[in-house]
């Protein structure tokens, strides 16, 4: 990323905040799980008015990507980085299960349930350096 946008710059930065990382291991976690063409473009996009944006705090943007995560049934590390984020950004364990209970009314009981299984797995752990402990 010798030569990247000042934009795929702030996408990095955003990336590190949300994964609760420095910026050399959200780089080498990208690329591990993405590869590099994919990773270049998810930073420009994450550099832009979406994730940089002052109408947005962190944690309403956790909020929005939870439930589009949900929805989607996304339900593996990809969700419990957002989850760290709503964490980080003052939800707590009441208020992760209020909005899966909430999404169960909009996405369906079987979304919902497997989600709050990110709820459980992260109330220990918050950010992406290390695996999630297990119970």
């Amino acid at each position: 990323m010798s030569r990247s946008s000042r934009r795929a710059r702030a996408g990095l930065r955003t990336y590190a905040r949300n994964f609760g990382t420095d910026e050399r291991t959200t780089r080498r976690l990208m690329r591990e799980r993405a590869g590099r063409d994919y990773v270049t473009e998810a930073y420009e996009a994450a550099g832009g008015p979406g994730w940089q944006g002052d109408a947005l705090t962190d944690r309403d943007r956790s909020l929005a990507v939870i439930a589009a995560l949900v929805a989607s049934d996304v339900v593996d590390e990809r969700l419990d980085v957002y989850v760290g984020l709503a964490r980080r950004s003052g939800l707590d364990d009441a208020g992760l299960t209020q909005l899966m209970i909430l999404l169960t009314a909009y996405v369906g009981q079987p979304y919902a349930s497997a989600a709050m299984q990110a709820v459980g797995r992260t109330s220990r752990h918050v950010g992406l350096g290390e695996p999630p402990r297990r119970p």
